[in-house]
Order: C-alpha cells, then sequence, then structure tokens
C-alpha cells in the first residue's frame, strides 16, 4: 500500500525552463519554482523565499518547456521525490525533487501585451494549464 505523498506549490520560475530528452528518448523538463512566504515579525512583515526544484515528464514536459519563462507565475501539483547517494568523499547527500503530475501556468499579461494581443482579463481568468495529455490555454 502507497503512503500519501501529494504537494501543492505556487510561486513563479527562476529561470526558463530546461527541456531534455532520455536515452530512450522521453522528454524531461526541468525548472526551479521560488515560493514566498509573509510572516509578521514585530511592527513589520517578513519575506521568506524558498526554492523548489521541479521536474516533468512526456507530454507535460514539453508543455511547460513551451509555456514557461522566467518571472512566470505558476501552480504544482505532485509528489515529493528523494534520491540518496554517497559523494566523492564517502559522505551520503540527498535531494528532494517534486515530480510534476500536473502543472498551471499564471496568464503572462505582460506578454501578451507585448505582442500586440488583446487580452481582457475579466473575461480570461483561468490560467494556461498543462496536463498530462495536451497543453490548452483558457
Amino acid at each position: 500500500m502507497n503512503n500519501l505523498n501529494s504537494i501543492l506549490i505556487e510561486g513563479n520560475l527562476v529561470r526558463d525552463p530546461l527541456l531534455r530528452s532520455t536515452q530512450k528518448g522521453t522528454p524531461v523538463c526541468t525548472f526551479t519554482l521560488a515560493a514566498n512566504r509573509f510572516y509578521k515579525q514585530d511592527s513589520g512583515f517578513e519575506k521568506e523565499v524558498s526554492f523548489f526544484d521541479v521536474e516533468t515528464w512526456a507530454k507535460l514536459a514539453e508543455a511547460c518547456s513551451n509555456l514557461g519563462r522566467k518571472g512566470r507565475g505558476v501552480r504544482v501539483v505532485g509528489r515529493l521525490k528523494q534520491e540518496r547517494w554517497d559523494g566523492s568523499d564517502g559522505k551520503p547527500h540527498s535531494k528532494v525533487t517534486i515530480v510534476a503530475e500536473h502543472v498551471e501556468f499564471r496568464p503572462d499579461f505582460k506578454k501578451d501585451a507585448d505582442e500586440g494581443a488583446e487580452l481582457n482579463r475579466e473575461a480570461n481568468p483561468l490560467p494556461v494549464m498543462a496536463g498530462e495529455l495536451e497543453a490548452a490555454a483558457f
């Protein structure tokens, strides 16, 4: 029986996604997500930023590569994967990565305006979504 391993996180892309392929030709896209947390301390607010590595596979990887760009808002639903290895010095290392199963990109109003597209925010409130089977703009 599998234990529950699920994550939902929102943030912004730190850099453009990187698309590559495995030796068997399966597309894999990786990107880093910055998630901000604001909390009250004393008389003001403090900002805490956390960075998370995300990987996507197959058609979702291709869609993320096409739709993602540095600074764009993104929501990721997926699972956590931990990799462990021994370094050249013999010390154990580990890294936790988010394996995305669903990715939603916030509309990129600045890019659309730069390309001359007229976009009504009220008429088009839904994000651009990249799902397992296809990418669609709503």
